[in-house]
């Protein structure tokens, strides 16, 4: 254990450029003290390390120095081939370098751990889009994705969802995520940091102008955050419900997981059936949601989602039953 994090040291130190004890601790999970103790074993050993004390020190390798050691476990390898990479990495046009990369570690692997990479890709498959909807095609997503890695302003055509819909921009393009199948840009504008779905590009011109990213940008805890936002204003109401024993066993399926999840914390016997009470987007989408279980389920507030279903249906109704 202790070989594996003297390892890890070196090799954050190798990547990062010089670290605080308390930052690697924090990375290792281990104390500050345990961080002294492992640099004076590495000292002794002859690895280049030093520090140096003040505000704007920490340790350090020596410049230029190098290791080959990587410490890969069996499941750490393992873990390589299961990185879901070869779909998103050829739509970014690294796809031959991802195959390329993976040959590579095959071949480097002890023969142990190179059966049991293997066998890994032939058991299991990422399969990242959800079922009945397929990846997005997203045409302007290389120059996208170059102008990210070059630090280059993006003036791009632009179809958003509320009028007037098709707007230009200058973008400073921070960052690249996929989440379900579908790639979104993360861009600096005018006066806020926002969130392009790549798809909704009409047109895209990479500038020889660069930008500086934002000082202490960080892509994953920004977009986390912005999907902590999205669901906090997605609901806009709540309303009460009346589920059959049918209806009940099947509700989670119906609806999205937060929905699921309120469905349940609120759940009482109702004659049999259960009563809910569940956050709702808006009276049309609800109705939307709800009507796709038929008889199974009542709606009993608020009024206006109780008139919007009666109304539906009675235009079914009127259709179907004359």
């Amino acid at each position: 254990m202790r070989a594996s994090r003297l390892v890890s040291l070196i090799l954050l130190l190798q990547t990062k450029g010089r670290m605080t004890a308390q930052a690697l601790a924090s990375e290792l999970e281990v104390s500050v003290r345990t961080i002294y103790r492992d640099v004076e074993s590495l000292h002794a050993s002859g690895v280049p390390l030093y520090g140096d004390a003040g505000p704007a020190g920490g340790y350090q390798l020596l410049d230029g120095y190098r290791t080959k050691l990587t410490g890969l476990t069996e499941q750490e390898a393992e873990s390589l081939f299961l990185a879901g990479l070869p779909g998103p990495a050829a739509e970014l046009g690294l796809g031959d370098a991802v195959s390329a990369a993976q040959l590579k570690l095959m071949a480097a692997l002890p023969s142990s751990m190179r059966v049991r990479a293997a066998r890994m890709t032939e058991r299991f498959h990422l399969d990242a889009p959800s079922w009945y909807s397929d990846p997005e095609r997203s045409p302007f997503l290389a120059p996208v994705a170059d102008a990210v890695w070059r630090e280059r302003l993006l003036e791009v055509g632009y179809r958003r969802w509320q009028a007037p819909e098709d707007v230009t921009k200058v973008l400073k393009p921070l960052g690249l995520v996929l989440k379900a199948g579908r790639w979104y840009l993360v861009a600096q504008g005018a006066s806020r940091i926002s969130t392009y779905r790549v798809a909704q590009i009409r047109s895209v011109e990479v500038l020889e102008e660069s930008f500086e990213r934002p000082a202490g940008f960080d892509l994953a805890a920004h977009w986390a955050a912005s999907l902590e936002d999205f669901q906090a204003r997605q609901f806009t109401g709540e309303a009460v419900v009346r589920l059959s024993p049918r209806g009940w066993e099947s509700f989670a399926s119906n609806v999205l997981p937060a929905v699921a999840r309120a469905a349940e914390r609120s759940a009482v016997d109702d004659g049999g059936w259960v009563r809910v009470t569940i956050p709702i987007e808006s009276v049309g989408h609800a109705a939307g949601m709800l009507l796709r279980m038929g008889g199974e389920v009542e709606v009993l507030a608020p009024d206006e989602l109780r008139a919007h279903v009666a109304s539906v249906v009675r235009e079914l109704a009127s259709i179907y039953l004359t």
